[in-house]
């Protein structure tokens, strides 16, 4: 069967588990690992988890590691184009045959567990049972293991991490609880004993909750500020330059081939969390291998620019605190006369505040919608962004084709020689739907 063939079998599979949902327990997983033989004790783990910034970090902390002569295994979503971007290998998405290879390996036991519970094995469970199987097959030198929500909970957390990172806490997803302290408890859950816990910046609150947990499983905790973080940054042409202070020492002088001062402190944590793996955070790395990793590092659809004439950047920023993020470095990495927003976001996010965080930075906004059934109406989205914008900057256009046209547009209207730009953002599934459209 050709590859193509191949992909669409296990996609159909894949959609018979839907709607993905994160059910509070592990019941099934770890029936299935252990039908298995267990492939995810074939390799240790870095398992990350947090708000924002874990599908950047997890990569940085890849490209790493691959610098260092490591294979790893890699496991993050969502994905932006090909469900098969959630597993690589060696810094690839695994191939089709690959991919369905896995599917095939762990198929009959899905089906033996779907027998044994009440409820069947989850989407989001089949696909970690997956890269727990191609990982073990490969084989990795080292699993690189983003949680897909939480932690205690989560699908992700059978394996038994040596280092885990926890990303900046935040107000998202509110079935994790409607403050940081609740979100945090959930998240502590995947620290372990006798471990060490990277933690990027928190809130006050959330990081209390951390420490607690940390105290209790006696796992050793490096914190962003304390222990290590950014000692020096500045904008270069195509990323930035940056010095560390690591758990080691100090690194100087890597280029970061990312946008924005979130992927600095992202940065950071990778270098902590891969300092924590290859020896506890006590030797001070190669620098050369370092700056040589951070410089291969891409975040797709992260600050992404994917056209010129006029710009078109990409962002996944699908919450708040990631708007936030994006607005700070819209400002910092770039110098658009005029800017036009391109937004489509999910039914489950607070449109109005995200809306008015952006509000500062566009000069015009576009509303549209992805192909999710979980996506908010373009026509829904556009009465709020007429409450935040007025009725004079908004557009509607419910195809995303139509929408960045509209932008495009409307930036070639108000701005000369090339001086505009266009930014894609709201959801990842709507940058992931741009830059399928967009790479054509």
């Amino acid at each position: 069967m050709a590859a193509g063939a191949e992909l669409a079998r296990v996609e159909k599979a894949l959609a018979g588990r839907f709607p993905h949902k994160m059910i509070p327990d592990l019941e099934r997983i770890r029936d299935l690992v252990d039908l298995l033989g267990h492939p995810e004790r074939t390799f240790p783990v870095v398992h990350l988890t947090g708000t924002n910034g874990k599908t950047s970090t997890a990569r940085m902390i890849d490209s790493l590691l691959r610098a260092f002569g490591l294979r790893p295994g890699r496991y993050t979503s969502p994905h932006l184009e090909s469900v098969t971007e959630r597993i690589s290998i060696d810094g690839r998405p695994v191939s089709a045959e690959v991919f369905a290879r896995a599917y095939d390996d762990v198929a009959p036991y899905v089906e033996l567990v779907d027998g044994r519970h009440a409820e069947r094995v989850t989407f989001f469970e089949l696909l970690t049972a997956m890269s727990f199987s191609a990982f073990a097959d490969a084989p990795v030198d080292v699993g690189v293991i983003e949680v897909g929500l939480g932690g205690t909970w989560d699908a992700t957390n059978v394996v038994d991490s040596l280092v885990q990172v926890v990303t900046p806490i935040s107000l998202d997803h509110r079935e994790l609880g409607s403050t940081v302290e609740e979100i945090a408890t959930e998240k502590a859950g995947i620290l372990r004993p006798g471990a060490i816990a990277v933690l990027g910046q928190q809130p006050l609150g959330a990081a209390r909750v951390l420490a607690a947990r940390a105290e209790e499983l006696g796992t050793t905790l490096v914190r962003e500020g304390l222990e290590f973080g950014v000692a020096r940054r500045k904008v270069a042409v195509g990323g930035q330059m940056l010095t560390f202070r690591g758990l080691g020492g100090d690194y100087d002088e890597i280029f970061l081939p990312l946008h924005g001062e979130h992927q600095a402190h992202n940065a950071a944590c990778a270098l902590a969390a891969v300092e924590a793996f290859l020896g506890g955070g006590s030797n001070l790395l190669d620098l050369e291998v370092l700056r040589s990793g951070f410089a291969s590092t891409s975040s797709p659809g992260r600050l992404e620019v994917v056209r010129h004439s006029p710009t078109i950047v990409l962002d996944g920023a699908h919450n708040v605190a990631g708007v936030q993020a994006l607005v700070a470095a819209l400002g910092d990495a770039f110098q658009f006369e005029t800017l036009v927003g391109v937004v489509g976001v999910l039914a489950d996010k607070d449109a109005h505040a995200m809306l008015s965080v952006l509000e500062p930075a566009f000069d015009s906004i576009v509303l549209t919608q992805s192909s999710s059934p979980r996506a908010r109406s373009a026509d829904e989205l556009g009465a709020v962004a007429v409450e935040v914008f007025g009725a004079d900057r908004v557009e509607v256009a419910p195809r995303l084709d139509d929408a960045i046209d509209a932008a495009v547009r409307l930036v070639e209207e108000d701005t000369e020689l090339g001086g505009g730009g266009v930014v894609v953002t709201g959801s990842l599934t709507t940058v992931g739907e741009a830059r399928h459209l967009l790479a054509r």
